[in-house]
């Protein structure tokens, strides 16, 4: 009885078919059944109502079938399915979300789940790119046995100083840095990367050692270093160090005036700034330019030498910065 356009279905549909098992009854449009219409189907054991209008059925439709074991209900829109119990034959459990799809539902999931990655993935992109690739660096290290081994030996630590700085600022610190803390009478020993780093190894493991294989790291701050991703690293694990573990181990040196706009968008700087004094290197701004570096390499070496306990911290909010240009001229 496929698709014969069956709207109803009395009593006497089936009467005396006895020894009948498989009735298909699909795609019609059968809305609603007679309880007693199954009623001498006692050998009936698999029932296809698929692809039509029923709403709901009638509580006893099923107590003369006791051989019944498979009922097909597919593309209905039943609500109102109860449990038939009797001596001979018992049915239970049954989900009506089987008989359909709701594919709207899993459209919208999964058209949600698709805006949210895309949402999200550029936020997270924007604020938290550092954190987690600084994490997956810190990880790394700690994986490789190499973050404690570091950590264990801090205090006999290979170097004074890592210096920090972008390739383009490398000219001030081989002409100016580099003779002033490490000639000059001065016996401090510096790393740089173009000098000390391990060749064939992989940057990231060389800058870990680096930063925690020495007691110092100083950066070279200037719009380049600000705008290297490599440098951006060096800083971030010092600052870690910094706020972390609670060490004075990060020295800031800005080559260049930067005004609070330039610096807004480096919220882990703006905090060393704060608690930390940094300092200014003396430019043609000054009246007496060569005095005014004296004192200024007078007080990197004194900050190079002093430990990394954090003792003495400047109280947020106060000017942290050191101005030589007005203690040469004093």
């Amino acid at each position: 009885m496929v698709s014969n356009k069956l709207k109803y279905m009395d009593g006497l549909a089936f009467q005396n078919l006895h020894h009948l098992e498989t009735l298909n009854l699909s795609f019609n449009f059968i809305s609603k059944l007679n309880s007693s219409v199954f009623q001498d189907l006692d050998n009936l054991t698999l029932l296809s109502l698929e692809n039509n209008s029923l709403n709901d059925l009638p509580e006893s439709l099923f107590l003369n079938t006791p051989h019944l074991k498979t009922l097909i209900l597919r593309h209905n829109h039943v609500d109102n399915f109860s449990v038939v119990e009797s001596k001979t034959y018992k049915f239970y459990n049954f989900d009506t979300e089987v008989c359909y799809i709701d594919l709207g539902k899993y459209l919208f999931i999964t058209t949600a789940a698709v805006i949210f990655v895309f949402i999200v993935v550029p936020l997270l992109h924007v604020k938290l790119y550092w954190k987690i690739k600084y994490g997956y660096y810190v990880f790394r290290a700690w994986f490789s046995d190499q973050w404690r081994k570091l950590r264990d030996n801090e205090e006999n630590c290979e170097y004074d100083a890592f210096i920090s700085y972008n390739f383009y600022d490398e000219q001030w610190v081989l002409e100016q840095l580099l003779p002033n803390l490490e000639g000059n009478g001065s016996s401090f020993k510096l790393c740089l990367h173009h000098r000390d780093f391990e060749p064939g190894r992989n940057i990231v493991d060389n800058i870990v050692s680096a930063v925690y294989g020495s007691r110092k790291t100083v950066c070279v701050v200037s719009r380049n270093f600000l705008q290297s991703e490599w440098c951006s690293l060096e800083i971030q694990l010092a600052s870690y160090r910094l706020f972390d573990e609670h060490r004075d181990v990060l020295l800031l040196v800005f080559l260049e005036h930067m005004s609070k706009r330039d610096l807004s968008s480096y919220h882990r700087m703006r905090m060393v700034m704060m608690r930390k004094t940094y300092l200014q290197w003396p430019g043609s701004e000054c009246n007496d330019p060569a005095q005014a570096q004296l004192l200024f390499w007078k007080q990197l070496r004194r900050a190079l030498r002093t430990g990394s306990r954090m003792e003495d911290e400047k109280v947020p909010g106060e000017n942290n910065q050191t101005a030589y240009c007005n203690l040469a001229e004093k």
